[in-house]
């Protein structure tokens, strides 16, 4: 969802329920170098709230963030969250521009959960559609415009200039597949309230959900069936997550309910898409977020799926010396957004 077109200059910036990061890039090409990167965790009931006090607290900890950064640029590309936005995938009759714009707005205003006048509306040619050759398949987003207005306030009253709002699933999906691969991929992204699923295709998001379970949701089953404070129940995860043979297996049997849930809704979301797609079976799949770090978890998917699973390298397409390979990769699964941001096109 462009603001501005053609701006070559700019930061991506990731407004997260626990953190708020930003990437900015430089050079030209296919493989940009990192410039700066940052981050700065946030308490959730601020970034969540819609009280203007908070809200300005909010701006002032992204003021402060961006100042410290070092980020040349005022213009910024900012990420939409997967529970504010909706997406879905049409099929649209071959027309010409001027009226394939016209068709899918009008599809729009049958599909979309707001009213259309009162919507910001996107959308992106995928290609042919899998299940009508005489049609074509378009990726279609909306957003309340109250939503948009309330970021451009927060961003615009800190000297900021937004040249773009792109979903998150977009800008993870570019993040996190390799350049040039075409294979059906799986992006997984445990945050702390709620899992986002990508499937793209060639690239470009096929399928999109945002299943409201996270690392919250299993550290609260930890504490409640061990017995413990949520801080000792988070240490006991993060060190043993699945493992069967560690603690006679306690910590595994007080998560895997929660986890088992959110492995089922990952499983409709692969059967879905493998209706539409009976013939691009899903390669691999993506982790990120708390899902590359709860210990065995990316074996058990590995397990269930019988896919392969790839744990996600926010810098795989972004250059940088080497000798800060390390510092990057510890850091990596919280970038995921703000890199996929900072590497958009237009």
């Amino acid at each position: 969802m462009n603001v501005i077109s053609g701006v070559k200059d700019f930061f991506g910036l990731d407004i997260g329920t626990s953190a708020i990061r930003l990437v900015q890039l430089k050079g030209s090409g296919p493989v940009k170098a990192l410039a700066k990167y940052a981050l700065v965790p946030v308490e959730q009931k601020l970034v969540l709230s819609d009280a203007k006090a908070d809200q300005q607290k909010v701006s002032q900890i992204i003021k402060d963030l961006v100042s410290k950064s070092g980020v040349t640029t005022r213009n910024v590309a900012v990420g939409l969250p997967s529970n504010r936005i909706f997406t879905t995938v049409v099929d649209i009759e071959r027309l010409s521009g001027s009226e394939l714009g016209k068709t899918i707005r009008y599809q729009a205003d049958t599909l979309i959960p707001t009213p259309l006048d009162e919507s910001k509306v996107d959308w992106a040619l995928l290609g042919d559609s899998p299940v009508d050759t005489n049609k074509l398949e378009v990726l279609l987003s909306s957003v309340p415009n109250e939503y948009i207005e309330q970021k451009l306030d927060l961003l615009e009253g800190i000297g900021l200039n937004v040249i773009a709002f792109e979903p998150d699933a977009l800008a993870i999906s570019r993040a996190l597949i390799g350049n040039g691969q075409t294979t059906p991929q799986m992006v997984l992204d445990m945050g702390i309230l709620a899992t986002d699923i990508v499937i793209a295709v060639n690239g470009g998001p096929r399928l999109t959900r945002s299943i409201p379970t996270g690392s919250d949701a299993i550290l609260k089953a930890a504490s409640q069936n061990l017995n413990v404070d949520e801080k000792q129940a988070e240490q006991f995860v993060n060190k043993f997550g699945l493992s069967k043979d560690k603690l006679e297996g306690q910590i595994y049997k007080s998560i895997i309910g929660v986890v088992d849930t959110l492995v089922a809704e990952i499983e409709k979301s692969i059967k879905f898409y493998s209706t539409r797609y009976p013939n691009a079976p899903l390669d691999r799949i993506i982790v990120t977020g708390a899902a590359s770090t709860l210990p065995e978890f990316p074996l058990y998917l590995a397990n269930k799926f019988g896919v392969n699973i790839e744990i996600g390298n926010a810098w795989r397409n972004i250059s940088f010396p080497e000798n800060r390979q390390n510092d990057l990769m510890a850091v990596s699964n919280h970038f995921g957004v703000a890199a996929g941001l900072a590497e958009r096109v237009g």
